[in-house]
């Protein structure tokens, strides 16, 4: 009986995926950014054909969220990203100063390996495509299994795309046979320059054990906190429509509301008008149950489900119209599935005294989970603002914005990103909001303007040497004292032959 070992064929499969992209990256390595751009405007071009049929794929394949919302976020990948970095330089001379007399040189890195969620499956695959191939690296993905046709057919187009416009074959590739080893086999390859990870928390240890360097876009855990001062009624608005973006499976959405105690009830009675439903402390428990699978992650049956199907599978009967459930809590621990990431239109609710005890309250959600992240805060008082941006242990403070999509850079000038940098808190080595620059080595050329005596002249002053006694003298000097020494022992060899 033939026996065919899947995790054999898969790191089989790595190895020569990496060593092809490698070969690939050569000649790609040697295009200048005009041909670069000519092929990633094709790519782009490609998938907004396609971006209506990919949401559509994506959502019947996966079942999390709403199609509608993910042609959105694959018009965003393709349309609004390639006008931010179509005209961006990114490879050969990328800055000049001509009065400092240096220059800036982008270089790819090389082998990028990036891993796909199957959250947002299609957006996150065509903008790590676009990216990658705008700063002249090639790139394999590793397809999450939950979303493998979609993202097999998504890559098939650009592939197809890209090399009819003269992408070198196998810049672009993707692991066909699925196992874990082999993903671990691509991240592990000694060719491999960078791992570009986002959500799969699964694969994010054998990442970091790879010993490559990792842009990890961790899980967030991201607290609104509305001020007193804010608009609150803008503010709920804000949360509502972030929390019910794709049905909550973007990280940068909003897990909990944080509110002072002065503005609690207001917050309560608009949320309430704008499609929220507050939990009993009874059915707080009965959801919270569902949050969290056997092995401590989060339940895939409640990811971007609605919330009146959420309520539905604990027994309770909301209104049809209902948007978000919201939990009343008061303390954070990380065995409280309302003080971590949900990946679902489910907010904490916590009220505090003041700003200050707010703050303290925000950072103790961060730490729990979501670490280097994102937070939001929803204030017109400025100094409040800056404390906040200044104390909390996150990459992104969005300021009167829906997280969700301030975060990722559409409704604000961040930039147009799906993987969110968490910098060395969340374990990566960037915080940015991640874009072809994240992709490339700059290398440094800069001009002689100077002589090393000019350095050293006015520590000479300082010290005591005559101003006319520059590094030259000191040197003069030595070479004077070294004559000296010649002419004596000369003298001495003249007296002893005679």
């Amino acid at each position: 009986m033939n026996r065919i070992d899947n995790d054999l064929l898969s790191i089989q499969e790595a190895r020569i995926l990496v060593e092809n992209a490698r070969e690939a990256q050569k000649i790609l390595a040697t295009f200048p950014q005009e041909k670069l751009d000519k092929i990633v405007g094709r790519m782009a071009d490609e998938a907004l054909k396609y971006a209506r049929e990919f949401a559509v794929m994506s959502h019947e394949e996966t079942g999390y969220g709403k199609w509608q919302d993910k042609y959105i976020k694959n018009v965003f990948a393709s349309d609004f990203l390639y006008k931010r970095i179509k005209d961006m330089k990114v490879v050969g001379i990328i800055s000049e100063d001509k009065a400092m007399q240096t220059m800036d040189i982008g270089v790819p890195i090389g082998v990028v390996v990036a891993l796909i969620p199957s959250t947002n499956p299609v957006s996150t695959t065509i903008y790590k495509a676009l990216i990658a191939i705008k700063s002249g690296n090639a790139i394999v993905f590793s397809p999450h299994p939950k979303a493998k046709i979609t993202i097999s057919k998504v890559l098939d187009i650009l592939i197809r795309t890209a090399e009819a416009c003269g992408l070198p074959s196998g810049a672009i590739g993707y692991l066909r046979t699925l196992a874990i080893d082999g993903t671990v086999g691509l991240m592990n390859h000694k060719d491999t320059a960078l791992v570009l990870i986002t959500g799969v928390p699964k694969m994010a240890e054998a990442a970091f054990a790879s010993g490559k360097p990792i842009i990890y876009g961790g899980p967030g855990n991201g607290p609104a906190f509305i001020e007193r001062s804010a608009n609150i009624k803008q503010a709920v608005a804000d949360i509502i429509v972030s929390r019910t973006f794709d049905n909550g499976i973007i990280s940068a959405s909003e897990q909990s509301i944080v509110v002072e105690d002065c503005i609690a009830d207001q917050v309560r009675e608009e949320l309430r008008k704008s499609g929220a439903y507050f939990l009993s402390v009874q059915e707080s428990e009965q959801l919270s149950k569902l949050f969290i699978d056997s092995a401590g992650c989060i339940n895939s049956e409640i990811v971007g489900k609605s919330a009146v199907d959420l309520a539905q599978k604990i027994g309770i009967c909301v209104p049809a119209e209902t948007k978000v459930l919201v939990s009343e809590q008061k303390f954070v621990s990380h065995t409280n599935p309302y003080a971590r990431e949900k990946l679902c239109p489910v907010l904490a609710f916590y009220v505090e005294r003041d700003w200050q005890n707010a703050c303290e309250k925000c950072i103790e959600l961060l730490l729990n989970e979501g670490r280097g992240h994102t937070l939001v805060i929803h204030s017109e008082n400025e100094n409040v603002i800056r404390e906040f941006a200044l104390r909390k242990p996150v990459s992104r403070v969005l300021v009167n914005t829906p997280a969700t999509l301030g975060g990722i850079g559409a409704t604000t000038n961040l930039f147009p990103a799906l993987t969110l940098g968490c910098g060395a808190a969340g374990g990566g080595f960037t915080s940015d909001n991640v874009s072809p620059m994240n992709l490339i080595n700059i290398r440094k050329v800069g001009y002689g303007v100077r002589k090393l005596e000019d350095i050293t002249r006015g520590a000479l002053v300082r010290e005591g040497t005559a101003p006319s006694e520059g590094y030259s003298s000191v040197v003069q000097h030595s070479r004077d004292n070294t004559q000296d020494l010649k002419d004596l022992l000369g003298k001495l060899l003249e007296q002893l032959t005679l």
